[in-house]
């Protein structure tokens, strides 16, 4: 496609558009099988977008994708499809807005129900240095359900600010829509009725002449009570926005009526749009448990999936299925997770225990303080969810959790890098984040096997939340022991023993560790190798013996430094008086790591075992001049 901006789209008309709707499709459905990418999501909105770009003028009127993953089209239409072979791989186009490729992405949003509280900033802005653009915000139903936008849906309200808010209504997030929001949405759906109604009404009164005092006061009763009988729960418009729709989302005729209407509307206006999500190839369309929401590489005649064969179980199924494993016998444990079930493989869990499972819908914070809750009545409840959503979540770890030290298990899925998705997505901040509160532990495992009884280990404690990181991706195949064991809290293992120096890791980073450690060993350096497991509480034994012995350490860490696993070891040695201690770090650099393979950013950031030698190497003079 040879697009520069939307500006052609101004003078095509409506054959014109459909048929270049059919072209998108093609081009999205061809393109995204050789890279993988948010199909469903970007299918669903092709219609929706052209009207948008068509209608607008984009980057003056301000376009914000909520979230961003449905962005595709958008960057099809602002100069981009020429970039979509390298989209979401290394140094190639992001699979979310990104302000650094275009004028016309002017939010980024990689996580959901952000849209409203910035678009409420953008329209204040604009009102105080007396401009004159539309703002226009399109938020999914799913991220709707978010806390963050409801404050912001309020707080529009309240201001009367001028503002288009688009609802893409698909029923589906990534998994399938939960909450009462959303079944508020399912009977406006089903309420078209409402507003040929009262327009007739607004129409009859017209014809009265001189229409006023108790009259005008009993009409507006008479539409009011219209409104109540005939859509279940204004929701929108009693928080103070113009209610429109709903509209068929890929109805070009509709999309451009409303439109219009909304542009000449003063005030908030909520225009909620129906759409399908994988609307134009069958095996998305069809999708009901969000399979399609994102994928890999898949073969267009057939929808299947290219996968690796015969490779182990995924780390997220290692989890859960232990953690269903256990729950047969421990009628306490309940699961937990935003909107992530699939994600986080529990459908198993929800099938054997439906009633002690609960999607939460996109509510991170809702999620955590409601496993405190349960873990005040002496329930076990496991929250399942990625380290990048956790964040949205810090307070309630923070206030509700550990400050009452309370007995949650947190499964922090996707702790680490994890490619494609990029710098919205990277699980880099969570062992920062975490380590610092009281009452807080902190495992990773080394494998599969040391995960489950690190499972185990999580749902047999109770002295307080327990925190078990794991990694995107599949494990190594390892030999499973058939009988789940628990771990003592705080120990380290030593995986390679050694004389000249020692690095501390754990997780992902402990194979590359030892791959240096051979090369070193075979160079006449003999490198200790620690599975730092516990990376909070340390084994402070095993630290005090290595730090006696002068031995230089090198800490290893795919997560960011500051304030990391390598801090901890820096802050050990200094409260107990180790000023000669020899220590160097190698993990996240302080800076956002963006999308590529995470073998290509582990190369990047220098996490590899070509550096992890050059570091012991400089690390040995050092240890031999104070010798």
């Amino acid at each position: 496609m040879s697009i520069k901006d939307p500006s052609f789209l101004k003078g095509l008309n409506k054959e014109q558009l459909e048929e270049l709707s059919s072209d998108i499709r093609r081009f999205l459905i061809e393109t995204l099988s050789k890279t993988g990418g948010h199909i469903g999501p970007n299918l669903g909105v092709v219609e929706l977008t052209i009207a948008l770009h068509k209608c607008f003028d984009s980057p003056k009127d301000k376009i914000i994708w909520d979230v961003g993953h449905q962005s595709y089209v958008h960057k099809i239409l602002t100069g981009r499809a020429g970039q979509f072979d390298t989209l979401r791989q290394y140094q190639g186009l992001c699979g979310f807005p990104k302000m650094s490729e275009s004028e016309h992405d002017v939010w980024e949003t990689g996580h959901s129900s952000t849209s409203l509280s910035a678009a409420m900033g953008m329209a204040i802005a604009r009102d105080v240095k007396k401009e004159s653009n539309y703002v226009i915000p399109v938020i999914g139903d799913g991220a709707l359900t978010g806390g963050m936008a409801l404050e912001a849906l309020n707080h529009i309200g309240h201001e009367q600010k001028d503002m288009i808010v688009v609802l893409n209504d698909n029923e589906m997030s990534i998994a399938p829509n939960v909450g009462a929001l959303h079944n508020v949405l399912g009977r406006l759906r089903t309420a078209g009725k409402y507003k040929w109604a009262k327009e007739e009404l607004d129409y009859l009164l017209k014809k009265i002449p001189a229409v006023g005092g108790k009259l005008a006061a009993t009409a507006e009763k008479v539409k009011d009570s219209l409104k109540y009988m005939l859509v279940s729960g204004i929701f929108f418009e009693e928080l103070g926005f113009t209610y429109l729709g709903p509209v068929d989302g890929h109805d070009y005729d509709a999309l451009f009526e409303n439109l219009a209407y909304a542009k000449k509307t003063k005030g908030p206006v909520l225009l909620h749009v129906i759409t399908k999500k994988g609307k134009g190839y069958s095996p998305a369309e069809h999708d009901k448990i969000g399979n399609w929401h994102g994928t890999g590489q898949y073969k267009i005649d057939t929808g299947d999936f290219i996968k690796p064969v015969n490779t182990p179980p995924s780390w997220s199924t290692l989890v859960s299925e232990t953690v269903r494993k256990i729950a047969k016998k421990d009628e306490r444990i309940v699961a937990i997770t935003p909107a992530m079930p699939v994600g986080s493989k529990l459908e198993g869990f929800a099938s054997e225990f439906p009633d002690r499972m609960f999607d939460v819908g996109i509510a991170e914070q809702h999620a955590a303080t409601m496993a405190a809750g349960l873990a005040t009545q002496k329930m076990k409840p496991f929250l399942a969810i990625y380290s990048t959503f956790l964040q949205r979540a810090y307070d309630q770890v923070l206030h509700d959790i550990s400050r009452q030290n309370l007995n949650v298990f947190i499964g922090v899925d996707r702790a680490g890098l994890v490619g494609a998705d990029g710098e919205t997505h990277q699980g880099v901040f969570d062992i920062a984040f975490l380590r610092n509160l009281p009452n807080m532990v902190l495992m990773m495992p080394k494998d599969e096997n040391e995960g489950q009884h690190m499972v185990n280990t999580a749902l047999k404690y109770d002295d307080g939340p327990i925190t078990l990181r794991f990694p995107r991706g599949n494990g190594y195949g390892v030999p499973m022991d058939q009988e789940l064991k628990q771990i003592p809290i705080g120990s380290w293992e030593v995986l390679k023993t050694g004389k000249d120096a020692v690095i501390l890791t754990f997780g992902t980073t402990i194979p590359m560790a030892l791959e240096a450690a051979n090369r070193l060993e075979k160079q006449g350096i003999s490198v200790q190798v620690v599975n730092a497991r516990f990376i909070k509480p340390m084994d402070e034994a095993m630290l005090h013996d290595i730090f006696r012995a002068h031995l230089p350490v090198l800490t290893i860490e795919e997560a960011v430094l500051q304030g990391g696993f390598g801090s901890a070891v820096l802050e050990f040695a200094h409260d107990h008086g180790y000023q000669h201690a020899f220590i160097d770090r190698l993990g996240v650099p302080d800076r956002f790591i963006e999308h590529g393979s995470v073998k290509e950013l582990l190369k990047e950031i220098g996490l590899t075992p070509d550096n992890i030698v050059v570091k012991i190497k400089s690390l040995m003079p050092k240890k031999q001049k104070r010798a």
